[in-house]
């Protein structure tokens, strides 16, 4: 390796052929990161904590049984960030509240606990809004995050830390959690691949919400193969989790390392959720389609309607934050505005809100599984705007169309969120201004090897860089 920034900057397939190897040693890995951090978070703000007591620890375990020739996870000596609303013992965890501002939790959340099972060593907490309460990730424990391709602009949210963290080239995998597009949104704003897994096939735990289907646990990385080995590591039944699936994603990497797009029924679709798109958007996505059909891949412009879970997925949202918080109405004034706002939308809402978005969702799954008795695969853009000011909470307006709230903006993803199959954001190209643009892939259920083999295809043929041109060194 040539220097401490390339072995920073490696992705986790590569670091842990190389660990395996003996060619690079999981101390000098985690330095070489926790250095880069050290010297190169500063302008995006994407790590709120360095773990760099328990990583050291962690390193010279790995290092110690390389050395021995003990059995090596999949992962063996891969850092990793993870989210700081996912539990890590003895690392703070701030959930990006004033409330739990030196909270360091006794016991990892499952997640955690899964990752390090198969070697990897946690280097970093990565920064949310409060509660993961928003797509612009800032708050008032740490600040605001920063957009590595543009320092002016948002990195997304809320899983916006481990994106800008990816960009940055600080770390090769990010841990995160999908609500309404919490995994997709940063991965869209900030060139990575983010992957919303099928609802049950990643552990949620501890969780206020058991029984949930809305909020997973997924992973993100700059590529669709590391985003592979991740989920090899993370998937599979939970015995503690009542919708947990008896599925293992055991031989994911190699399933997505062999998949191939010929004959594969596409459909693009331009605006699922009737919010509206930039037009250089829509342009771009549409073209990254065409390439896949010059692949081989059947690719049919077409319609799919989830138009009415823009009015659903709020209602949903807001009763399932409100159930969330219901331990801590007493301390709402020392909330912040997102996080308040949406607890009081949740105590507004009435019983018939609930059962029509309970009914609405029932006919968005309904169109899905029409869709997907033509189609294997679904294409359409991630976020409908550019990256906009940090400063800015939100879009006010897409194509001169007004947001209803301050997440109407993020409907592309969040209707998805709705009818629960895996869907991911990958790079489709750089825009008119230098800026990422991802496009969702999405399947049916439990397809992720298709999800996650197309992403790697495009990958392939529409190649951007995966680190930000400022942090590329």
């Amino acid at each position: 390796m040539s220097s401490a920034d390339d072995l920073a900057r490696l992705d986790a397939v590569s670091l842990a052929t190389a660990i395996r190897a003996k060619a690079v040693s999981p101390r000098e890995v985690v330095e070489a990161v926790i250095d880069r951090i050290e010297r190169r978070d500063g302008p995006i703000n994407a790590v709120c904590t360095i773990a760099r007591e328990q990583a050291r620890q962690a390193a010279l375990a790995a290092e110690v049984a390389v050395m021995q020739g003990a059995p090596l996870g999949p992962l063996h000596g891969v850092p990793v960030g993870i989210k700081d609303v996912t539990q890590t013992a003895g690392i703070r965890t701030t959930f990006g509240s004033k409330l739990y501002e030196t909270n360091i939790p006794a016991a990892d959340a499952e997640v955690v606990r899964r990752l390090k099972a198969a070697g990897a060593i946690v280097v970093a907490k990565t920064n949310t809004p409060e509660f993961a309460a928003g797509a612009n990730t800032f708050n008032e424990v740490f600040g605001v995050t920063r957009n590595p391709w543009d320092t002016r602009l948002s990195a997304g949210g809320s899983t916006g830390g481990g994106a800008a963290a990816l960009a940055a080239g600080l770390f090769p995998l990010a841990e995160g959690t999908d609500f309404g597009g919490s995994l997709r949104v940063p991965a869209s704003f900030c060139g990575v691949v983010g992957l919303r897994p099928t609802p049950g096939l990643t552990p949620l735990r501890p969780s206020a919400l058991p029984w949930d289907a809305l909020r997973v646990s997924g992973p993100m990385a700059r590529t669709a193969q590391d985003v592979a080995l991740a989920m090899e590591a993370i998937a599979g039944p939970c015995s503690d989790s009542p919708i947990s699936l008896p599925v293992t994603m055991d031989g994911l990497l190699d399933k997505v390392r062999a998949f191939s797009v010929k004959g594969l029924r596409v459909g693009y679709v331009d605006d699922v959720s009737g919010v509206g798109i930039d037009s250089g958007i829509a342009a771009l996505c549409r073209r990254a389609a065409r390439v896949l059909q010059e692949a081989g891949a059947i690719v049919e412009e077409t319609v799919l309607d989830l138009t009415d879970g823009r009015e659903a997925f709020p209602v949903l949202r807001g009763a399932a934050v409100l159930l969330t918080h219901r331990a801590r109405m007493d301390q709402i004034d020392r909330m912040g505005k997102n996080l308040a706002g949406n607890i009081a939308y949740g105590r507004s809402l009435s019983l018939a809100q609930v059962v029509e978005a309970e009914a609405a969702r029932a006919r968005l799954w309904e169109r899905t599984c029409a869709f997907f008795s033509r189609f294997d695969v679904l294409l359409t853009p991630c976020v409908p705007v550019p990256p906009f000011p940090v400063e800015q909470n939100h879009p006010t307006h897409i194509a001169g169309q007004p947001m209803k709230s301050y997440i109407d903006w993020i409907a592309p993803t969040y209707v998805l969120t709705l009818v629960g199959v895996p869907t991911a954001s990958v790079p489709a190209g750089l825009d008119a201004a230098g800026l990422p643009v991802g496009l969702q892939v999405a399947a049916p259920r439990l397809h992720e090897a298709t999800v996650l083999g197309v992403a790697r295809v495009m990958q392939e043929l529409v190649p951007t860089k995966t680190i930000a041109p400022g942090f590329a060194a």
